[in-house]
C-alpha cells in the first residue's frame, strides 16, 4: 500500500523540492490541493487527516497552525519551518548525531526538521560537546556563506531581478543583532550554554552553503591537532553515507578555497578540518536546499518508513 502524502506549502522553494523528488517514486501517492483552495484551512484540514505524513512548509505561524489541524492520530507530521525544532515531543531531525536522534525519527509523530545553518553548525559543534572535546561554556563563533534560494521567494526575485541594487552584486553579511532564528536550536542541540556568536553571508549564487566554525586548540580537551581532530570526525560519523570527513590537506586540490556552490544539487554534507595546532577552522559544505532543507526532510521520511535513507536523493 501507497504512503500517502500531502505538502502543505507546495508552491514554496522547499516544498516543490520534495514534490519534485517524489516523481519517480512508486511508494508514494501525493494528495494535492487546487491553487485555489491551497490557503483554505477547511481544505487544508481534510487533506492533512487524510494523509499519513505531512509536510509543513511554510512559514512558522502558519506551520504552527497546520500541526493544529490535525485531528487523526495516524497523521504524522514532517516540518522544515523554524517552528518546532526546540519544542518538546518533536524529534529533531538530524540522525547522524546519534543512535537515538535515529530512532526518535523512526518512530516518532512530529518531526522538525533542521535548519541549514543550523545543520552545517551541528554537524561540526554537536559531536565535540558529546565527547567532551569541547566545554559546553565554551564562547562558540560562527560565520557562513550562504546562495539566496535559503531566503525565500521575495529575496530570490530581488536576486534574479534585472533592475536589483548593485549591492546585491557583493557578499552580504545580515542578522546583525545576534537574533537570527537558528540560534535556538544551534545552542539547544549541541547543549551549549550560551547562544553562539554567528554571522551569516548571502552571495549571489543560487544555492550552496559553508558553515565554518574557528576555535582555539589550548581550550579544548588535549589540545587536538587538525590530524587528530578530522580522525575524531571520521571515526564519529564511520558508516553515515550523508556525512563525508574530508582527508587532511583536500582544500588543496582547489589552491586553498573552498567554493560555497559546488555542493548545489548534492543531498550529503562535507566535513573538512584545517587550520594549524594553535588555532582550527572546521568547516561543513553542503547545499542549503539539499542536506539543509528538503534532503533532510526526505531522508527523515525514508527513516519512518523503513526503507533506504538515500532513496530519492542524490548522494
Amino acid at each position: 500500500m501507497k504512503t500517502k502524502i500531502f505538502i502543505d506549502g507546495s508552491e514554496g522553494t522547499t516544498g516543490l523540492r520534495i514534490h519534485e523528488r517524489f516523481r519517480e517514486r512508486d511508494d508514494i501517492e501525493l494528495l494535492t490541493i487546487s491553487s485555489e483552495l491551497r490557503k483554505d484551512p477547511e481544505e487544508r484540514k481534510r487533506l492533512i487527516n487524510a494523509s499519513d505524513i505531512t509536510f509543513t512548509c511554510l512559514p512558522d505561524a502558519a506551520a504552527i497552525e497546520s500541526v493544529s489541524l490535525v485531528e487523526n492520530d495516524h497523521v504524522r507530521v514532517i516540518d522544515p519551518s523554524t517552528a518546532h525544532r526546540t519544542e518538546p515531543g518533536w524529534a529533531y531531525g538530524f540522525p547522524e548525531l546519534s543512535d537515538s536522534f535515529r530512532s526518535a525519527i523512526r518512530d516518532g509523530k512530529r518531526i522538525a526538521v533542521p535548519g541549514c545553518h543550523a545543520t552545517g553548525f551541528i554537524s561540526l559543534v554537536y559531536p565535540l560537546v558529546r565527547e567532551g572535546v569541547l566545554p559546553a561554556d565554551y564562547p562558540v563563533s560562527a560565520f557562513s556563506i550562504t546562495g539566496y534560494s535559503g531566503a525565500g521567494r521575495k529575496v530570490i526575485a530581488d536576486y534574479e531581478s534585472e533592475d536589483r541594487p548593485k549591492e546585491y552584486d557583493s557578499p552580504r553579511e545580515y542578522a546583525l543583532s545576534q537574533q537570527h532564528k537558528h540560534l535556538k536550536e544551534m545552542k539547544k542541540i549541541p547543549g551549549l550554554s550560551k547562544e553562539p556568536l554567528f554571522s551569516p553571508i548571502i552571495a549571489d549564487y543560487y544555492s550552496g552553503m559553508i558553515v565554518s566554525v574557528p576555535l582555539y586548540a589550548e581550550y579544548l580537551k588535549a589540545s587536538p591537532t587538525p590530524e587528530r581532530l578530522q580522525e575524531f570526525y571520521s571515526d564519529y560519523y564511520a558508516g553515515e553515507r550523508f556525512i563525508r570527513v574530508m582527508p587532511c590537506g583536500a582544500e588543496a586540490e582547489t589552491k586553498g578555497f573552498l567554493g560555497g556552490n559546488v555542493r548545489s544539487g548534492w543531498d550529503g554534507l562535507e566535513i573538512y578540518v584545517t587550520g594549524n595546532p594553535d588555532r582550527l577552522l572546521l568547516s561543513s559544505r553542503f547545499d542549503n536546499l539539499g542536506k539543509g532543507a528538503s534532503g533532510a526532510a526526505i531522508q527523515c521520511l525514508n527513516i519512518m518508513l523503513g526503507c533506504e535513507e538515500d532513496r530519492g536523493l542524490h548522494l
